[in-house]
């Protein structure tokens, strides 16, 4: 065989390694493995097996020349280590390499045609040490070929058994190996480098489709998994999904179908399909290809596939997502893909529930909670009384601005943890003495706190603005003002803390308010005490709910329980 004859028979073997791993790359799961380097140690041996099982058959597609084999070894292991580095160069090119040592044993050229396939691996795989990301060009991958194959040559020249045999080995297989080897190095790099480059832009895609979706449902799902969120839910996805219909199920029931079938899949019911019910009780999404696996009774059932993902909430199954798809609109693994992709995000919406809402109570808590306590007027008329005080009394003017700053300072930093009982008794003296400077003995005060109390954890801002309540709301509506009692007391193991006036006192429709569950930016009345007694239930449960008893003209009591320390 002449050399053009065999460059022929070489370029078609090329194109048929080339066209397999385009196959093996697109519909496979081997499209799924990350080829680069170290991503973890099952793609690397997948890595490994891929190129060095294509180095063989680059060896079994050459031909036999002068009881030799002009080959195609060098494209796959060169590939190999600038896709996947050393490790991968290295391995697969002495799984090559030994390959080829080992089925011609003795052959005169066997041992520097297997030696070269290992240098050009580990040259590849070591070349990425330097190049990085740029080693996985095909101009590289050419110029390794060229090189490598050319190093080849003079190996066979020097290493084989009878000199005369390899020149006319090398005379006939030197410029097809070294051409069709180039060639194919840079064609395997491209041919991946697009297959990926195409992956990629399905998963950005896919990505950005499940984004848009949760965007526009995640105000829906707040609410949790209801039939309305649901039903608006399998809306929005039916609009963008090519599916025949989209479903969502709670644990028992169908709470939306949007598309085909809806005849019989009804809100409302229970759920009809086995798959779903199956789902439901293992967790496993599913992917049913035919009309018996979906197990939908219905006689003129339109759907021939199916896709059921379970949505989690709490690490239990509470409802699942469901494609259906029909003769017109069929299902496939990209939408497979999407469903769980949707599926993780719905069930994390759903996860965060709970939390969203804490948190959602909590700022809108805190920020009424901030302006009842630094209220522009409170701090106007403080610092018109200080004012007053420096012409009279320079010393009580200076002890009340150390009054107010301890006052704005600690309300700032409220949004702390828990704190000791002193520093809110502290912040309590301190509003006291403001107040007591511009209304003198119209407020009185009494603390009765027993000893050992002090040091009591409790949330910071719990008891002072029930004794502001007290002040502006109670006794300052009588002309000679009032008292305010304090009383902390240890008891079964809890604190208990009483807040009591003589003020003018509420009537029932008053102290229902105060246990109203209205937005916290509402303009009424007792902000203060519905921010304590909110937060108190959102923090130790609804058991630690205040109680309050107030008739109008006998004043008001407040009492609560805080848990002991350890249990807080």
């Amino acid at each position: 065989m002449n050399s053009d004859a065999l460059i022929l028979a070489l370029a078609e073997r090329l194109g048929l390694i080339v066209a397999g791993a385009f196959l093996l790359l697109t519909i496979t799961p081997i499209h799924k493995m990350r080829l680069r380097q170290g991503p973890s140690w099952r793609s690397t041996l997948l890595q490994i097996l891929f190129f060095g099982a294509a180095g063989i058959l680059g060896t079994y597609g050459g031909n036999l020349v002068s009881q030799s084999v002009a080959n195609l070894r060098a494209m796959a292991v060169i590939t190999g280590g600038l896709f996947g580095g050393p490790v991968v160069g290295i391995a697969s090119g002495l799984i090559a390499g030994g390959h080829r040592i080992l089925i011609d044993i003795g052959g005169f050229s066997a041992v520097p045609c297997g030696m070269a396939t290992m240098i050009e691996g580990a040259a590849a795989g070591l070349l990425t040490l330097y190049l990085k990301e740029r080693s996985v060009d095909w101009r590289w991958a050419a110029g390794l070929a060229l090189g490598g194959e050319t190093l080849h040559m003079g190996m066979v020249l020097v290493l084989s058994h009878s000199f005369t045999e390899a020149v006319e080995l090398v005379r006939i297989i030197a410029a097809p190996m070294i051409l069709l080897n180039a060639l194919g190095a840079a064609t395997f790099v491209q041919v991946i480098n697009v297959v990926f480059r195409y992956r990629a832009r399905q998963d950005s895609v896919q990505a950005q489709e499940i984004l848009d979706i949760a965007n526009s449902t995640a105000s829906h799902l707040r609410s949790g998994l209801t039939a309305e969120s649901a039903m608006a839910t399998a809306r929005i996805i039916h609009s963008r999904v090519a599916v025949g219909a989209v479903a969502i199920t709670g644990e028992a029931d169908v709470l939306a179908h949007i598309g085909v079938g809806d005849d019989h899949h009804l809100p409302g019911r229970p759920i009809v399909t086995k798959a779903t019910r199956t789902v439901l009780e293992t967790g496993q999404p599913m992917f049913l290809s035919n009309k018996a696996g979906i197990g939908c009774g219905h006689r003129d059932c339109p759907f021939a596939s199916a896709i059921i993902v379970p949505l989690t909430k709490g690490g239990s199954v509470v409802g699942t997502l469901k494609f259906y798809g029909t003769a017109s609109k069929s299902l496939d693994l990209l939408l497979f893909e999407l469903a769980k992709g949707l599926g993780n995000l719905f069930s994390t919406q759903l996860e965060l529930e709970n939390i969203q809402i804490t948190e959602r109570m909590l700022a809108h808590a805190e920020i009424r909670r901030l302006q009842a306590q630094i209220n522009p007027h409170f701090l106007f008329n403080s610092l018109n009384t200080i004012i007053s005080f420096c012409r009279t009394s320079p010393e009580k003017a200076r002890t009340l601005l150390q009054d107010l700053s301890s006052y704005l300072r600690k309300s700032l930093e409220a949004s702390r943890g828990f704190v000791p009982l002193s520093e809110e008794l502290d912040q309590i003296r301190c509003y006291l003495a403001i107040e007591q400077a511009r209304f003198g003995e119209r407020i009185r005060i009494d603390f009765d706190v027993q000893d050992g109390c002090e040091s009591w954890p409790i949330p910071p801002l719990i008891i002072q603005p029930l004794v502001e309540n007290s002040v502006r709301h109670g006794i300052l509506a009588h002309e000679n003002g009032g008292e305010i009692r304090v009383q902390v007391r240890k008891q079964d193991g809890h604190l208990h803390v009483e807040v009591k006036d003589d003020g003018v006192g509420m009537d029932q429709n008053q102290v229902d308010r105060l246990f109203a569950k209205t937005r916290l930016d509402s303009r009424s009345g007792g902000i203060g005490v519905r921010n304590c007694f909110q937060r108190l239930e959102q923090i130790f449960g609804p058991a630690y709910l205040p109680s309050v008893v107030s008739a109008p003209g006998q004043g008001t009591r407040i009492d609560f329980m805080l848990p002991m320390p350890a249990r807080v």
